[in-house]
């Protein structure tokens, strides 16, 4: 008698929301090399074809395909969303790591130029892992991956709007976490600290403990595999951050962090 031959396994899919630069393409590349078939996502169309052409080049045909998106469009969200899992036969992940900063200076107030950090950090963030969460909900399974920060740990003196988008994409997350592990669903948030990314030449101040997207998304693919539920990365900023979080109000006014 032959030997039965195996069906197909269907690779994982991962779209990264945010994979023209810095950890979204980083990751992009690791979550590739690791088997995953990837769909970028991202303003600048040309460098997300540039990625995505390294990356079928090292894989295979069709291994990385791209979608122009503007974050800020959230009406095209839905439609975009089942566009893609209508032409990739569904996916496995979702990643949020579309971000920005805007530099702000201590004595600056000025909502027309800070409003870009709500509306790409936290609001592109909801519309799109909104639509993750309903399609997982109804699937029992998959992961869900929001690129947070240290900064969404405590409010600081310095940035406060970059801070409170941080901040409430944690919480988005947590929630998110609370609501869907019944039904199977794996919600990571990341906390990244300093990564060496266009981002933190913007950040101003010193830094420190400043390490490689690369690094990065090492720690967030294996906090996937593990299904962890929030990683620092580096792990080390876990212990400053514990601190920072159960210092009195009354004496951190007092600090410069």
């Amino acid at each position: 008698m032959a030997e039965s031959i195996p069906p197909l396994v269907k690779p994982p899919v991962a779209l990264i929301v945010g994979a023209s630069s810095g950890i979204g393409a980083a990751l992009a590349k690791r979550l590739s090399a690791d088997g995953y078939r990837v769909v970028l996502l991202a303003r600048r169309s040309d460098l997300i074809q540039k990625l995505a052409d390294e990356i079928n080049a090292l894989h295979g045909e069709n291994w990385a395909r791209f979608y122009r998106h503007d974050v800020t469009d959230y009406d095209a969200v839905p439609e975009l969303f089942q566009r893609i899992i209508a032409e990739t036969g569904g996916v496995d992940a979702v990643i949020y790591a579309a971000g920005v900063l805007v530099p702000v200076a201590e004595d600056e107030y000025d909502f027309a130029k800070e409003r870009p950090m709500l509306e790409v950090n936290l609001l592109g963030a909801v519309a799109w892992l909104d639509q993750a969460a309903a399609y997982f909900h109804t699937m029992r399974q998959g992961h869900i991956v929001g690129i947070s920060s240290v900064a969404g740990d405590r409010g600081r003196v310095k940035n406060p709007v970059y801070q409170a988008s941080k901040a409430g994409l944690s919480n988005y997350l947590e929630s998110l976490r609370n609501r869907l592990a019944r039904r199977g669903v794996h919600v990571l948030t990341v906390k990244p600290g300093f990564v060496d990314t266009d981002m933190l030449k913007l950040a101003g101040g010193g830094k420190f403990w400043v390490i490689s997207p690369e690094q990065a998304a090492d720690d967030i693919a294996r906090a996937i595999r593990r299904h962890k539920t929030e990683i620092y990365t580096p792990a080390r900023w876990r212990w400053p951050m514990l601190i920072i979080r159960h210092i009195p109000g009354f004496i951190f006014r007092r600090l410069k962090v």
